[in-house]
C-alpha cells in the first residue's frame, strides 16, 4: 500500500486555465473533471468549471485544482489550497481519515463520489483542509 499527498490549489472560475499554465510551464498530462461531467451542477454558469483537475508530470510535478463554487464562500490568496491525500485502499483512506477527524470540522464525509470509491474533506484541529480520497481511474 502507498499514499501521496498532493498540493490542492482553489480558484473560482480559474482553475483550467490556472492548470494549463502550469502544463506550459513543467509538462505532463492534464486531466479535468467539471461539474457537468460529474453531474453536480448547482449553478448552470459553472456547470464548466473545474470540480476536480491535475497537472502530473514524468518529471515529478503533481497539483491538483477545483473551482470553489459560489455559493461557498471564496477571497483569492486566502483558503486558496487544501492537502489532497490519495490512497490505493479504502481501508488503507479510512484509518487515515479516522486519525485526521480526531478534532477536526468535517467538511465533507467520506463516503462514495461520482469520482472516486471514497471521498471526504476535513478541516483539522490545526485549521488544515485535507481532501482525502481512494485513488480512481477516471480520466473524464
Amino acid at each position: 500500500m502507498s499514499i501521496k499527498s498532493v498540493l490542492h490549489v482553489n480558484f473560482r472560475g480559474e482553475a483550467r486555465a490556472a492548470l494549463e499554465f502550469y502544463r506550459s510551464v513543467f509538462g505532463g498530462d492534464l486531466g479535468v473533471v467539471t461539474y457537468q461531467d460529474a453531474g453536480s451542477v448547482a449553478d448552470p454558469a459553472e456547470a464548466d468549471h473545474v470540480m476536480w483537475g491535475q497537472v502530473a508530470a514524468a518529471n515529478g510535478f503533481h497539483v491538483m485544482a477545483y473551482d470553489v463554487p459560489a455559493a461557498m464562500p471564496y477571497e483569492r490568496g486566502e483558503n486558496s489550497f487544501f492537502v489532497s491525500l490519495t490512497g490505493e485502499s479504502a481501508e488503507e483512506i479510512t484509518a487515515y481519515w479516522e486519525k485526521l477527524s480526531a478534532g477536526a470540522d468535517v467538511v465533507q464525509p467520506l463516503e462514495p463520489s461520482p469520482w472516486a470509491p471514497l471521498y471526504g474533506m476535513l478541516k483539522d484541529r490545526f485549521g488544515v483542509v485535507w481532501a482525502v480520497n481512494v485513488a480512481s481511474t477516471y480520466h473524464g
